[in-house]
């Protein structure tokens, strides 16, 4: 199978995540990969974001909700900020101490300019090689690792559907590698 695929064994999705975190640490790239984890946003989307998109400077907190016009659909996403990505937000934040208008990942030798998706490609791939060793990991595997783990973990179809903007739930099922899933079991399990 030469697609992007979800991480769906949580012992290995734990090793991605901590790559950055603990066995090479850089704030930027973990966040990078808990923000794609945690809001299923397309990487461009993510790149886009500024700090006054998730931390409201007046009230010094972070925001509940950040609000996305997405750059491929054009629609407007709503998506909430859980303790997670809000606790590594502020870490993150704390090192780089940014304005409202700075972009929240950045180049490391330019902080007014946004990380490029090549680049981010290449942070989610080093941690995937590391870790999972895996050629098939890259910065969608983000989006439908949230996915995955959301309908493993019982989230209604219809609302996977609506997060991804699919117009059926077999489309949906085939995105988050749940329809492959779902004939693996049937080969292995057979008994004659």
């Amino acid at each position: 199978m030469g697609t992007t695929q979800p991480i769906r064994k949580k012992e290995e999705l734990k090793q991605f995540m901590d790559y950055y975190r603990n066995t090479r640490p850089n704030a930027r790239n973990y966040v990078l990969i808990t923000f794609g984890l945690h809001t299923a946003l397309r990487i461009s989307d993510i790149l886009n974001l500024s700090w006054r998109d998730v931390y409201d400077f007046e009230k010094s907190r972070f925001r509940n909700h950040i609000f996305v016009r997405e750059d491929k659909t054009g629609k407007e996403n709503i998506v909430a900020l859980n303790t997670h990505l809000k606790d590594s937000l502020e870490l993150y934040k704390r090192l780089r101490n940014p304005s409202s208008k700075d972009y929240i990942f950045t180049k490391t030798t330019n902080f007014s300019r946004p990380l490029s998706r090549s680049q981010a490609f290449r942070i989610i791939k080093k941690a995937a090689i590391e870790t999972l060793h895996d050629p098939h990991i890259s910065c969608h595997s983000l989006r439908k690792t949230f996915g995955y783990h959301a309908w493993k973990q019982g989230v209604p179809p219809a609302l996977l559907m609506e997060i991804y903007n699919h117009s059926s739930y077999a489309i949906t099922k085939r995105y988050l590698g749940i329809a492959q899933d779902e004939r693996d079991s049937i080969f292995m399990d057979i008994d004659f």
